[in-house]
């Protein structure tokens, strides 16, 4: 990393950012070296940067994410089902769900992604029989699914322990759990947010540490901009740092701006409409300063803040755009967000307007084609080429995200 607090000067995108005086200076001064060593109150301040305190803690955490993960914007290619679509347990929907899975593999999908709760009337091993069906049906795709909260339900149903749950679904061929539904870590936000009880942040930790412990990696994510403070934001990011010291599972942190028109009617009188530019892009460096030498990946989620912001935030701390889901042509509204859309040639237009190189990978930052070639396929099945290049003609990319906190 170059030198940073002792210049009075530096040069970002052809513009001349000053260097801040004061304690900010000191507090960056200190992150240069060590990003991850300052204090909360610290980094809450540094939460409020504006105009060119804020650009250059900017600069601050791209230099801290370049050498971390390279220049390199890292994107998976993965198709959205929601559970309540294909989770009935009739025939019917298990031919959905084999058919969705078929169509994902042969467009080259290395994941997909599954979340949300089961259908009024479904069976009790209903989250189960859908890891069985997608995983019989295309066994070196990776399946991403089941919040914490269907954890939840899916050992009650079954009258078993989370543990046990996610025991039996990992043999079943379960890949990797969202972390998502997280909010703001904190039982008053969370139920502020929900206009009731939530699941409780307790639960929700210890359903997240317990899928690290069976061997089941998860993303990590937060809402922000609606009803909670700097400080915490910062405690959530700290709540975050300590369950990975413990388990190393998160893979990335995705900050997700919260979105009034996909919010409960009851908060728009109560919660903020939304992050201005300036506190996503201060919250997306701080993340990749806290989080420093814990979570390397701090993705941009392109649905809620559009290519423009992405690439701001690209330029500051990010260097993910997460899951580009297939929409494909069966039922492109099986999965959230349907119509957002982005090519793989878009993709690549985004990131060399930043100068930055892509890269696709799999859902825990592997090479697809070297996870595909280790994985045991069922005879005669055919994959996409893994050279984006190829998909250009047929693949439109999306993400994975929900209406408010359902990313990849």
């Amino acid at each position: 990393m170059q030198p940073f607090a002792d210049k009075r000067a530096r040069k970002k995108d052809g513009h001349t950012v000053s260097i801040l005086d004061g304690g900010i200076r000191a507090s960056l001064r200190r992150a240069e070296h060590a990003p991850s060593s300052l204090s909360d109150e610290t980094y809450a301040k540094l939460l409020s940067a504006d105009g060119s305190d804020l650009d250059a803690l900017c600069v601050l955490a791209d230099a801290v994410r370049h050498d971390a993960v390279g220049d390199e914007v890292t994107f998976v290619i993965n198709r959205n089902i929601d559970t309540t679509v294909v989770g009935r347990g009739d025939e019917a929907s298990r031919h959905f769900v084999e058919v969705l899975t078929d169509e994902a593999w042969r467009l080259g999908a290395t994941e997909i992604c599954m979340q949300g709760p089961l259908p009024f009337g479904a069976p009790d091993n209903g989250y189960l029989a859908l890891v069985g069906a997608i995983t019989a049906r295309a066994p070196g795709i990776h399946l991403h699914a089941f919040r914490p909260a269907e954890i939840f339900d899916g050992a009650t149903r079954l009258a078993i322990s989370p543990r046990e749950f996610l025991e039996t679904a990992k043999s079943a061929g379960l890949g990797s759990v969202p972390g998502t539904a997280a909010r703001i870590l904190n039982d008053e936000v969370r139920a502020v947010l929900l206009g009731g009880p939530d699941l409780p942040v307790a639960t929700w930790i210890n359903l997240i540490i317990t899928a690290h412990e069976v061997g089941l990696n998860s993303t990590a994510t937060m809402v922000y901009g609606h009803v909670e403070t700097p400080a915490q934001q910062v405690a959530h990011l700290r709540t975050l740092a300590t369950i990975q010291d413990r388990t190393g599972g998160f893979t990335e942190f995705i900050p997700m701006p919260y979105v009034p028109q996909n919010g409960p009617g009851h908060l728009l009188d109560v919660a903020r409409p939304g992050p201005t530019m300036r506190e996503t892009r201060a919250l997306h460096a701080v993340a990749r300063l806290m989080l420093h030498g814990r979570i390397d990946h701090v993705q941009a989620a392109w649905t809620k803040l559009g290519t423009r912001l992405s690439q701001d935030v690209l330029c500051g701390g990010a260097d993910d755009l997460g899951g580009l889901l297939l929409d494909g042509e069966l039922s492109p509204s099986a999965g959230q967000e349907a119509g957002l859309e982005l090519t793989i040639t878009d993709v690549e237009r985004l990131s060399n307007q930043i100068n930055r190189t892509t890269r696709q990978r799999t859902t825990c930052y592997g090479d697809p084609a070297l996870e595909l070639a280790a994985a045991e396929l069922k005879p005669g099945r055919r994959r996409a080429n893994f050279n984006v290049g190829t998909h250009d003609a047929t693949i439109t990319a999306r993400s994975t995200h929900d209406s408010q906190d359902r990313p990849s």
